[in-house]
C-alpha cells in the first residue's frame, strides 16, 4: 500500500531556480548547518539529565554536523522507510553541506529526535526535547503584557480587531506590535517592515466556510493564531478551522499538538477578553467547528509542490490554506532562489485552491516582490533584510 505520506510525483523543470544548499561559505544557509545546530544540540544535552547513551549519540551527531556525512535511521525506526522514499539513498554518505538545506536541515532534527530516545521504547520516548524552550515564553511579562492588551482592542470595531489580530499573527512573538493600531504597518512604502502586504485579499477569502491553518511556532507565536482563529470563528468570518501542527517535536519551537494544548490553558487561565478567548476555543474544539491535524508530511524535507495525495484532496477542499512562518514559505515556493520579483501566483501555481502566506522573514528566499521594494532593500540593507527577521510579509492568491 502506498505510504499517504509519500509525495506525488513531481518533476522539476530545467528552468527551475536553483535550489538552496550549505555548502555556499559565509551564506545564511551554512551559518545555520555549522553553528545553529551545533549550538542547539549542546543546549538540548545541557536542558535534561540524559543517561550515558542519548549524551554519546548526542556528540556523535555533533561531531558527524562538524566534519561527518549524513547517515540513514537505525534499521529499527519506524519511518525508515518514509525517509528512504523522501530520498534518503542519494544523500546518505555525503555532507550535510552539500545537501539541499531543506532536506539536510529536516533531516537534522529527525537525528536529534532519534539520538534522545524520542521515539525508541525507554524512559525517554516521548520527551519533547524542546519542551523546556516552549514552555518558558509562555511565562513571562511580555507574555502577559499581550494578553492583557486584548481588552482595549474588544472595544474596537471587528475590523480593526481582524487586521490587529492578522498582525499579531503574523509577527509572532513580536505580537504586542499587532495589537497597536496605528496604522504604521500597512502597505510597502520606504520604511515600512511590509515588503508585500496583500492584506485585502486574503481578508477577502474569509466569507464563512474552512480555514486550513499552517502552523509554525509554538509558545508566544502560537497564541496569536488561536487569538486569530477566535475571532474569525465568532464573527462568522469562518464557519469551521482546521489546525495543522506537527506530529514531533521539529524546528525547535513548531507546535505539536500538546503545545496546541499547553496555549489554550495559558489563555483559559488569562483574566479578561484572553480568558474568553480561550474558553470559546476549547468550545470550539469540543464541538469539531475547530480540529488539529497532523500528517507525516508535516515534519518531511520535501516542497509542498510533492504534496501527498490526502493533503492535496485536504486543501483543496478548504476555502483558503494560509501558511504561517518562513519553513512553510520555503516549502511552499520549493526553497529555491526565485528572482524576488517572481509573482507569488506563479511560485504558488501548484497548490491546489487559495493559499495565503504570513511570514516574517528569516531566509534568503521570498518572491512577489515590486522591483522598487526590492531595490529600495538592498539599497538601504544590503543582503539583511532577507534574513534578519526585522521584515514581513503577507501574501495571498486566490484559487
Amino acid at each position: 500500500m502506498r505510504d499517504p505520506a509519500a509525495p506525488a510525483p513531481f518533476a522539476a523543470g530545467p528552468d527551475e531556480a536553483p535550489v538552496v544548499v550549505g555548502s555556499v561559505r559565509g551564506s545564511f544557509p551554512r551559518s545555520v548547518l555549522a553553528e545553529r545546530h551545533p549550538a542547539l544540540i549542546r543546549k538540548v544535552r545541557d536542558a535534561f539529565p540524559y543517561g550515558p547513551e542519548q549524551r554519546h549519540a548526542l556528540d556523535a551527531l555533533l561531531e558527524s554536523c562538524a566534519e561527518g556525512v549524513v547517515e540513514p535511521l537505525a534499521e529499527s525506526a519506524a519511518d525508515r522507510g518514509r525517509w528512504d522514499a523522501w530520498g534518503g539513498p542519494e544523500h546518505y554518505g555525503r555532507s550535510w553541506f552539500d545537501l539541499p538545506f531543506l532536506w539536510s536541515e529536516s533531516y537534522f532534527y529527525r537525528k536529534l529526535l532519534e539520538a534522545v530516545g524520542y521515539f525508541e521504547p525507554g524512559p525517554w520516548q516521548g520527551i519533547d526535547p524542546f519542551r523546556p524552550f516552549k514552555l518558558a515564553e509562555l511565562d513571562t511579562p511580555e507574555a502577559d503584557e499581550e494578553l492583557a492588551a486584548l481588552d482595549d482592542l474588544a472595544l474596537r470595531p471587528a475590523g480593526e480587531q481582524e487586521a490587529a489580530l492578522l498582525h499579531g499573527s503574523l509577527w509572532g512573538n513580536r505580537a504586542d506590535l499587532g495589537f497597536r493600531l496605528d496604522g504604521t504597518r500597512g502597505g510597502t512604502a520606504a520604511g515600512s517592515p511590509l515588503v508585500a502586504d496583500d492584506s485585502d485579499v486574503l481578508r477577502s477569502l474569509f466569507d464563512g466556510g474552512t480555514l486550513a491553518l499552517v502552523t509554525d511556532n509554538a509558545g508566544r507565536e502560537l497564541v496569536p493564531d488561536l487569538l486569530l482563529v477566535d475571532h474569525l470563528l465568532r464573527h462568522g468570518r469562518i464557519g469551521r478551522a482546521v489546525l495543522h501542527v506537527k506530529p514531533y517535536p521539529y524546528y525547535v519551537s513548531d507546535a505539536t499538538a500538546a503545545d496546541v494544548l499547553d496555549a489554550l490553558r495559558r489563555l483559559t487561565a488569562a483574566k479578561g477578553a484572553a480568558g474568553e478567548a480561550g474558553n470559546r476555543l476549547w468550545a470550539a474544539l469540543s464541538e469539531g467547528r475547530l480540529t488539529v491535524r497532523t500528517h507525516p508530511f508535516a515534519c518531511g524535507p520535501l516542497p509542498y509542490a510533492g504534496l501527498p495525495d490526502d493533503l492535496r484532496r485536504e486543501f483543496a477542499a478548504a476555502d483558503v490554506t494560509l501558511l504561517k512562518g518562513d519553513l512553510n514559505y520555503r516549502r511552499l515556493i520549493g526553497d529555491r532562489l526565485h528572482p524576488a520579483t517572481t509573482p507569488f501566483a506563479d511560485a504558488t501555481a501548484h497548490f491546489p485552491g487559495a493559499v495565503a502566506a504570513l511570514r516574517t522573514l528569516k531566509s534568503d528566499v521570498v518572491v512577489g516582490l515590486a522591483p522598487a521594494v526590492e531595490s529600495a532593500l538592498d539599497a538601504a540593507e544590503g543582503h539583511g533584510w532577507r534574513t534578519g527577521g526585522t521584515h514581513a510579509l503577507i501574501q495571498a492568491r486566490r484559487g
